[in-house]
């Protein structure tokens, strides 16, 4: 079975002329007759009534065009929209990151880039920080932000990827301000104070969980709840529930209006830089310039 067939005979049961057909589809009338022979083979029945003009379909041909014209319409249909899928894809950028660093940096990103982002489309993909990272080796996405700190290793080749430093950040121990602007929690000796944390999982939680293991000040901690999202833990710190380790990026500006109060010192936070990876092979235009934006002036 061929389509140039279903097409052919579509085109026979609109026009009723082997000859008026055969123009419509620019071959002659011999192989034009000769196509509609092996569509009919294929069927295993006569779909045309050659005797007598105009043309006129057999009883199974009147059942098989129906058919006929449905494919042809689908597959036209389904060409379209792969021609306009591949049109977009041709100005898509994809970025693999995690949902934290989507709402800070990326979001910032958003407003410096406009005059690239005006002309293509970023599409965000939010996952872990390993998956991001693997969907950049599995060509998946064209960049991805990852967080950098000894305790987190993505495991790129450097052989295959170069990054580049695109902001630094902290997480710093937060909690909600009470009417003097002062933390509501302080870590003062002996004294457990309830504790949000992230989950494992999440790149965050390894950062923290790693720090406390190993700062020999530790403050005394209650852990009261676990959750793998730092939206979320945000949220709870705004409603009193605890301390969180929280990037500065996400609460500054609550610290700037006194909802929310740092609760410990310096020694506490947890500094860490963002980079952004791609493979080194070149990418499609539209990723080029997306990079050549993101260059220091």
């Amino acid at each position: 079975m061929q389509l140039k067939w279903l097409e052919d005979f579509v085109a026979l049961a609109q026009e009723r002329s082997f000859t008026r057909a055969a123009e419509l589809r620019h071959v002659t009338h011999p192989a034009f007759g000769r196509r509609i022979r092996a569509l009919e083979a294929w069927a295993g029945t006569p779909l045309v009534e050659r005797e007598g003009s105009p043309v006129r379909l057999t009883p199974a041909g009147e059942v098989f065009l129906d058919s006929a014209e449905q494919i042809v319409r689908t597959l036209e249909q389904s060409q379209e929209e792969l021609r306009a899928a591949a049109g977009r894809q041709a100005h898509t950028i994809t970025l693999a990151t995690g949902r934290t660093l989507a709402r800070t940096v990326v979001a910032d990103w958003l407003m410096q880039l406009q005059p690239v982002l005006n002309q293509h489309e970023l599409v965000v993909r939010t996952t872990s920080m390993q998956q991001a990272a693997l969907m950049l080796e599995q060509g998946q996405a064209d960049f991805s932000l990852l967080y950098h700190h000894p305790t987190l290793a993505p495991g790129l080749d450097t052989r295959q990827f170069h990054y580049l430093h695109v902001a630094s950040d902290k997480l710093v121990p937060v909690a909600r301000a009470d009417a003097t602007g002062t933390a509501r929690y302080r870590f003062e000796r002996g004294t457990p104070v309830p504790y949000l944390a992230y989950a494992r999982a999440l790149a965050l939680g390894r950062l923290v969980e790693d720090h406390l293991a190993n700062h020999r000040q530790a403050p005394r901690l209650q852990r009261l709840v676990e959750c793998d999202s730092a939206d979320a833990v945000h949220e709870y710190a705004l409603k009193g529930l605890g301390v969180a380790w929280l990037p500065w990026s996400m609460v500054h500006a609550d610290c700037r209006d006194g909802r929310l109060a740092v609760a410990g010192g310096a020694a506490l936070e947890i500094r860490f830089d963002v980079r952004i990876y791609r493979p080194k092979r070149r990418l499609s235009p539209s990723a080029e310039d997306f990079w050549h934006a993101l260059q220091p002036a």
